[in-house]
C-alpha cells in the first residue's frame, strides 16, 4: 500500500470496485482520536449551532421575505451549503491533518489555508468578545431588579415598563433596555473611531478574561477535552430553547409576532440581496470556509461515516434555526403587544447584538413572575453556544500551529493562543470596541479542490475512504453548481456595496475603501 500520509496522494487501486472491502488502510500522522463518534457529532452540532441561529436567522429571515426566505435558504443549503460541509469533512478525515496542511495536496493554493487561519483569527477575536458580553449580562441578571429594566433619571425619551405609552411616541423613542447597553455596558464613543481608541473598560476585560480562561479549559487536552464539553454545549441550548419557546406562546401577541416571522413576502424571492442573504447565512451557520470543519474531521478514525454526519448536522442547524425564530419572534410579538403597536418593526432594534443585548432583555425585563431567571438562563444559553462554536475555531488555529510545529507541546500552544486572543481581545472592550466589532463582522476553497487536484482523483480518495460510491448530485454541487454561484455572488457584492456605517456612524474612506481588497 505505501505511505500516502492520507493526504489525497493515495497509490491505492480501486480498479472501479468500491464494493471490494479494502483490508488495508493508509498510515496516519501520530495523531488524537476522538473517544466516540457522538462526541465527535455533538462537536460538529455545538460549532454549527452557534449564536447566528440565535440572533442572525430570525432577523435575516424575517428582513429577507419571512417564511418565502427559507426558500432560497433551503435551496443554498441543499446546493452549496451541504455539499461543501461534506467536502470539508471528506478532506479533513482523509489527510488527518487541518486546514493549512491538507493542501499539501494542491501545494499552490496552500494560502488557501492561510487565508482561512487569518480570518477565522480575525472571527475568534470577535466571537469571545461577544461571549464577554453575555458573561456581563449574565452576572448582572442575578440583580435584585435587572439593572435595564428602569429608565435612566431625567430621559424623557425613554421607555420602559412603567411607561405611560400615551404620553411618548414610540416610533422615535428608546428603550431603557437599549440606553442600558449603550451608555452602560458599551459606553459607546459618539464619535466612532474619529478621535482613536481609548482604554479598554475593565469590566467588560475581566468579562474576556473569564471567557478565555474558560475556553482554554476547554480546549487544553485538545478533542479529548473539548469532546467531553460537547455533551454540555450542544444539547444545553435546546433545553433553554424550549424553555423560553413554552413561555413565549403563553404570552399575549405571541402568535402575532410568529406570524410576522413565518408570513411570506413572496416578491422578495426576486431580489439578489434575498439570495446573497441566503448564501451568508448558509455559510455563516454551518462555519463552512474557517477551517474548524476539517480540523474536527481530521481527529475522526479513517472509516468513519462522514456522509451520515453531513446529513445530520446540516438538517440540525436548519431546524435549530427556525426554533430559535419562532422562539425570538414569540417573545418580540409580546413586546408589541405591551408597547401597544401593531408594526414589529418598532421593537426590532436591528438583528444581532441588538436582538440578543436590547430587544430580547427588554421583554425579559417585563415579565412578571422571576425575570431575572429567565435572564440567566438566556445569557447562559448564550455563553453556552459561544463556547460551542469559539471552541472550533481556536482549535482550528491550534491545530495550524501543531501540525507546521509537531515538537511544540499542546498545551504551551493553547496558552499562547488563548494569550494573544485575550490581547486583541481588549480592542474590544474600549468605548470604540462596537464599531471595530462592526468593522470585523462585515470583512468577517472549492475550485482549488475540483479543478486543480481534479474531482476524479477526489471522488478515488473519497470512495476509497468510505467504501460508497459518490453520486452525480455531489458532482454537480461541487464542480459545476458552487464555484458559478460563489462567482455571480462575488460580483454581486462588488456591485452592490455601500458605504459601511454602524448606526448612525460612517465609517472613513480607508475602512470603506478597504472593502473590496478584503473581499
Amino acid at each position: 500500500q505505501g505511505t500516502i500520509n492520507r493526504a489525497f496522494e493515495g497509490d491505492h487501486e480501486t480498479n472501479g470496485d468500491i464494493n471490494k472491502k479494502e483490508t488495508e488502510e493508509p498510515e496516519a500522522p501520530a495523531r488524537d482520536n476522538w473517544d466516540s463518534p457522538i462526541e465527535f457529532l455533538l462537536s460538529c452540532i455545538a460549532m454549527s449551532v452557534g449564536l447566528g441561529n440565535v440572533w442572525r436567522f430570525p432577523f435575516t429571515a424575517y428582513e429577507n421575505g419571512g417564511g418565502a426566505f427559507l426558500i432560497p435558504y433551503i435551496i443554498v443549503l441543499v446546493f452549496v451549503g451541504k455539499p461543501i460541509y461534506y467536502m470539508e469533512l471528506s478532506m479533513g478525515q482523509f489527510a488527518s491533518y487541518g486546514q493549512v496542511k491538507v493542501w499539501d495536496v494542491v501545494p499552490a493554493f496552500r494560502g488557501v489555508g492561510y487565508g482561512q487561519a487569518i480570518a477565522t483569527w480575525c472571527v475568534v477575536t470577535y466571537y469571545v468578545s461577544l461571549m464577554a458580553l453575555t458573561v456581563f449580562y449574565f452576572f448582572a441578571s442575578f440583580s435584585s431588579t435587572l439593572p435595564w429594566s428602569a429608565c435612566p433619571v431625567n430621559l424623557t425619551n425613554c421607555i420602559d415598563k412603567t411607561t405611560n405609552l400615551s404620553d411618548v411616541n414610540v416610533s422615535v423613542s428608546k428603550s431603557a433596555a437599549e440606553f442600558y447597553f449603550q451608555q452602560n455596558v458599551l459606553k459607546r464613543h459618539p464619535n466612532g473611531l474619529d478621535d482613536g481608541i481609548f482604554a479598554p473598560d475593565w469590566r467588560l476585560a475581566l468579562c474576556l478574561l473569564f471567557s478565555w480562561v474558560l475556553l482554554f479549559l476547554v480546549l487544553v487536552k485538545g478533542v479529548k477535552s473539548s469532546g467531553k464539553s460537547a455533551y454540555f454545549t450542544a444539547l444545553f441550548p435546546y433545553v433553554v430553547l424550549f424553555i423560553l419557546l413554552g413561555r413565549g406562546v403563553t404570552l399575549p401577541g405571541a402568535v402575532k409576532g410568529i406570524k410576522y416571522f413565518i408570513t411570506p413576502k413572496w416578491e422578495k424571492l426576486l431580489e439578489p440581496s434575498v439570495w446573497y442573504a441566503a448564501v451568508g447565512q448558509s455559510f455563516f451557520s454551518l462555519s463552512v470556509g474557517f477551517g474548524s470543519i476539517i480540523m474536527f474531521a481530521s481527529y475522526n478514525k479513517f472509516r468513519h461515516n462522514v456522509y451520515r454526519d453531513a446529513a445530520i448536522i446540516s438538517v440540525t442547524d436548519t431546524l435549530t434555526s427556525l426554533l430559535a425564530g419562532f422562539t425570538i419572534f414569540a417573545i418580540l410579538g409580546h413586546l408589541a403587544e405591551l408597547m401597544g403597536v401593531d408594526d414589529i418593526d418598532l421593537v426590532i432594534k436591528g438583528g444581532g447584538s441588538s436582538l440578543a443585548f436590547v430587544s430580547y432583555p427588554d421583554v425579559l425585563a417585563r415579565f412578571d413572575w422571576l425575570p431575572q431567571l429567565f435572564a440567566v438562563l438566556f445569557f447562559l444559553m448564550l455563553f453556552t453556544l459561544g463556547i460551542g462554536s469559539a471552541s472550533a475555531l481556536a482549535g482550528a488555529i491550534i491545530t495550524v500551529i501543531c501540525d507546521a510545529f509537531p515538537n511544540f507541546k499542546r498545551p504551551l500552544v493553547t496558552l499562547g493562543v488563548s494569550l494573544f486572543g485575550f490581547g486583541l481581545g481588549l480592542f474590544y472592550v474600549t468605548p470604540q470596541g462596537s464599531y471595530i466589532l462592526d468593522l470585523i463582522d462585515y470583512y468577517g476553497g472549492v475550485i482549488a479542490i475540483h479543478w486543480v487536484y481534479g474531482y476524479f482523483n477526489f471522488i478515488r480518495d473519497l470512495e476509497f475512504m468510505l467504501q460508497r460510491r459518490t453520486g452525480y448530485y455531489w458532482a454537480f454541487c461541487w464542480v459545476f453548481f458552487i464555484p458559478v454561484l460563489l462567482f455571480v455572488i462575488f460580483t454581486y457584492v462588488l456591485i452592490k456595496r455601500e458605504p459601511l456605517t454602524s448606526g448612525s456612524y460612517v465609517f472613513g474612506p480607508v475602512a470603506n475603501g478597504s472593502i473590496t481588497g478584503f473581499t
